[in-house]
């Protein structure tokens, strides 16, 4: 699996750039209530950092995860106090996932695409499961993916 995302992530790069406008234009057509949020962000800055952040998190995820399951999850209650709810917090890996597989197009594959859904499933569980004690009582810590 690692080995296909990082691939499918430099291949992206390489070919889209960017995909801060395709990721956010997606989130915002699907959760209109969520542009609001963003009013002060005309330039993309803040929108683009948040999915670099995105990026890493998926990087270290498959990597050594010595902090990604923990950011997910303290991410989901920051997000709460800005007012964006789990449920919306929780498609945003998968609007990424659908931007990355438009932009490969044909590069898309069944391997590629069953890689990118596990990877999904395993972060789903961190956003789903945001209290960390339970995660560790569960032995979910780092590196437990």
């Amino acid at each position: 699996m690692k080995r296909l995302i990082e691939s499918s992530l430099e291949r992206v790069a390489e070919r889209a750039g960017d995909l801060t406008p395709l990721v956010y234009e997606r989130l915002f057509s699907r959760h209109p209530e969520m542009k609001p949020l963003f009013w002060r962000d005309t330039s993309n800055a803040v929108k683009g950092e948040m999915l670099a952040k995105v990026f890493e998190i998926i990087l270290d995820f498959i990597g050594d995860n010595l902090f990604a399951a923990n950011m997910i999850q303290c991410e989901v209650i920051t997000h709460a106090g800005y007012d964006v709810p789990p449920e919306v917090f929780r498609i945003f890996f998968g609007i990424v996932a659908e931007v990355i597989a438009e932009q490969l197009g044909d590069e898309w594959t069944p391997e590629l695409a069953a890689a990118w859904k596990s990877l999904l499933v395993e972060l789903d569980f961190f956003v789903t499961h945001p209290d960390q004690n339970e995660t560790a009582q569960a032995g979910l810590r780092s590196n437990a993916h």
